[in-house]
């Protein structure tokens, strides 16, 4: 196969994703951000937070990898 595409953060998706789950699917707050940063794409939230402050910083898009 070829490269991975990097994994772009969408913050509105993954706020609103969180919210629902935690409001209606009765998770944590911690639970319902990682499912929501997991249907990105991202390991877990805090893997979801890394990329996005790296981007943040950068202003590129890393492969997410570390």
């Amino acid at each position: 196969g070829g490269a991975a595409m990097p994994l772009i953060p969408d913050i509105d998706a993954f706020e609103e994703r969180a919210a629902v789950m935690q409001y209606e699917g009765g998770l944590s707050r911690s639970r319902a951000e990682d499912r929501a940063a997991q249907a990105q794409g991202f390991r877990d939230a805090a893997h979801f937070r890394e990329v996005l402050a790296d981007y943040l910083l950068t202003g590129r898009l890393g492969g997410g990898d570390g």
